[in-house]
């Protein structure tokens, strides 16, 4: 009837139901399940794993496990060693809840693997692209992701990128119906992103190609005004990481000395690097070689040229209408954009290049192959069936055996150098866990290999006069220890270790100088402290040495080493009683050192306590044979 009512439109299908349901019949928690359950298998190698190089530097260590210690986590710039409170919070959480151990740090890393994994596919379903879930299984089974996951340090790529993913969503969201509480919800996911790695800042930009690619043009008002204040959070905080970068971590020096044209040269390299080893997974390296950089060699340009015409390709397809490989190139290299080396990051001293780098930039080309792999599937259904299942079986296998090499950092340094033997890196730090289990001979030709490499690298002098040290070799140890002073005067340990050979040749009031320069260069050198009492006590000066041993102990009140070396200084000089109580914490602090279980026996016989004595002598003759 003209001018009745007329019943609203059926409104068209959304992006989302229009999507393949195979996969979208199980519900979204099995389907976290299933991924979780495959990561578990693939990881299963790493769980058991041990911690890793700078691992220390992030699980909470022991002044930051307070309240007060998460307070400063947050409002204190250096507290920590960059300055990402989320990720140090959820750290700090995870120590309050099972405190050492190792596996379930790993387990939380797989989970949250699984779990951007999870938000990937769902983003990519959200936005009605074919193979969103090929997609999520390629990204969670690729060994290159390994680094990430593995690594317990990395929990700032996982954790990072589940609040990523999860902005994305929440503002996908908001872009359909325009809700002040999604954007809300959104921008808080991506503060929070934001204060876990700062590498996610590239967000707004990445939502600006995906508006891009689906409409084929951007709107000010709707698709970019919104944005801006993320993109200007997203700024600030970037130039907060890149200072710190400089000044805490020590992105600074002739190591990035790099003009801008060098910069650019290295930025084309860098990019089709990554591109390669998602293409080609092999070898996969933690350190890889740092390549020599020549803005001079034509050669060394070709890889900023064929990227350039790479991206010139790109640009023509997309403007014959075929817009999703420019949109995922763009992903790729946008998100890549802060490690390209424009900016100087830390790492860039060993190689320029990290697996780490790119675990979020990844997923812009696993969507693009996904999604061609899915095209592909309607015209040959069985054959692409059959070969995304055998890659995926070969990816899991891969990461399955590269996920073994993370179990230790032995087994993680001894990999690297036989794919990579001028890793000085590795070489360092396999040199300083052999010195640390009893091995300083073994340590040695890996600390000379360093300087061989780095020839001006005061770390490895110092390494290599306390290796010298450690075998009883202090006279030639002292040249390697001035030589760490003439190229670095400000170094703390290795005054302190001067000082130490000093002692060890008798020269105790020569050391004592050296020991209050330490602590001049570091007010909190609790090993100084240490020294300085045993080179006052050594010198008949016991009175004076008792407070050194005592602001040791206060330093670091959790060292076995200052209450074993305490208590047998005060047994050394006929004060048992006094020596007990700092042997007995060694004892209860180290559990498994025989020697202070040996140091500690003694003490007790000598206080007339044989049974008492008979244990722990028992004890650390267990000890020794288990070692043997």
């Amino acid at each position: 009837m003209k001018g009745s009512p007329r019943p609203a439109p059926r409104s068209a299908p959304t992006p989302a139901s229009s999507a393949p349901r195979a996969a979208w019949s199980l519900p979204p928690t099995v389907i976290y399940f299933l991924l979780l359950g495959t990561a578990i298998v693939v990881y299963f190698p790493a769980l058991g794993g041990q911690f890793l190089w700078d691992d220390s530097g992030h699980v909470t260590r022991a002044d930051l496990q307070s309240w007060a210690g998460l307070g400063r986590i947050w409002f204190e710039f250096g507290a920590t060693q960059q300055y990402y409170p989320v990720l140090h919070s959820a750290f700090w959480l995870e120590h309050l809840l099972w405190g050492d151990a190792v596996m379930p740090y790993h387990l939380l890393n797989v989970a949250l693997h699984a779990g951007v994994a999870f938000l990937f596919g769902l983003t990519l379903r959200r936005l009605a692209l074919p193979g969103a879930w090929l997609a999520a299984a390629l990204f969670l089974l690729h060994p290159v992701c390994v680094e990430s996951v593995a690594w317990i340090s990395e929990q700032k790529n996982t954790l990072s990128a589940v609040f990523y993913l999860g902005a994305a969503l929440a503002y996908l969201r908001f872009d359909r119906d325009r809700r002040p509480a999604q954007y809300a919800l959104a921008t808080g996911l991506f503060l929070l992103a934001l204060l876990t790695k700062t590498v996610t800042a590239s967000l707004p930009a990445a939502l600006l190609v995906v508006f891009s690619w689906k409409k084929g043009k951007l709107d000010w008002r709707r698709d970019v005004l919104p944005l801006l204040p993320w993109f200007a959070i997203g700024a600030t905080m970037g130039l907060i990481t890149a200072h710190f970068e400089r000044v805490l971590i020590g992105a600074q020096g002739a190591d990035f000395a790099l003009g801008f044209a060098t910069r650019a040269m290295l930025a084309g390299r860098v990019a089709w690097f990554y591109l390669g080893k998602l293409l080609w997974p092999s070898p996969l390296l933690f350190v890889y070689p740092r390549w020599t950089l020549d803005s001079a060699a034509a050669g060394q340009w070709l890889f900023l040229a064929a990227a350039l015409l790479a991206l010139g390709f790109l640009i023509f397809l997309a403007r014959r209408g075929r817009r999703g490989p420019l949109a995922a190139g763009l992903l790729f290299a946008g998100t890549l954009f802060p490690v390209l080396g424009f900016f100087n990051v830390f790492p860039f001293v060993f190689s320029y290049v990290a697996d780490h780098f790119q675990y979020l930039p990844s997923l812009g080309g696993f969507a693009l192959v996904a999604a061609g792999a899915a095209t592909a599937a309607r015209t040959f259904p069985g054959a692409t069936r059959v070969a995304a299942g055998f890659v995926l079986l070969l990816l899991g296998v891969l990461t399955w055996r590269q996920s073994g090499i993370y179990r230790s950092a032995t087994t993680l340094y001894e990999a690297t150098l036989q794919e990579n033997p001028d890793a000085w890196l590795a070489h360092h730090n396999l040199a300083i866990i052999l010195a640390n289990t009893g091995h300083p001979d073994a340590a040695i030709p890996h600390v000379e290999a360093v300087i061989r490499l780095r020839p001006n690298y005061a770390p490895a002098e110092n390494n290599l006069g306390d290796d010298l040290l450690r075998l009883d070799r202090a006279t030639e140890a002292m040249p390697h220890f001035s030589r760490a002073l003439e190229l670095q005067p400000d170094y703390a340990v290795a005054r302190c270790n001067l000082g130490v050979a000093l002692a060890m040749l008798g020269r105790n009031a020569e050391a004592i100088p050296h020991f209050q320069e330490a602590l001049r260069l570091n007010p909190a050198y609790g090993e100084a402290e240490l020294n300085w009492g045993l080179a006052l006590m050594l010198t008949n000066r016991f009175a004076e040495a008792v407070p050194h041993f005592e602001q040791a102990i206060r330093l670091d009140p959790t060292s076995a080493y200052f209450q074993l070396t305490y208590g047998r200084a005060l047994a050394g000089a006929n004060q048992t009683g006094a020596a007990v109580p700092h042997l007995e914490t060694a004892v209860h602090l180290d559990p498994n050192s025989a020697e202070a279980e040996t140091e500690f026996a003694a003490a007790l016989t000598r206080l007339g306590r044989p049974t008492e004595a008979a244990v722990h002598n028992q004890r650390a003759r267990a000890l020794q044979s288990e070692a043997r």
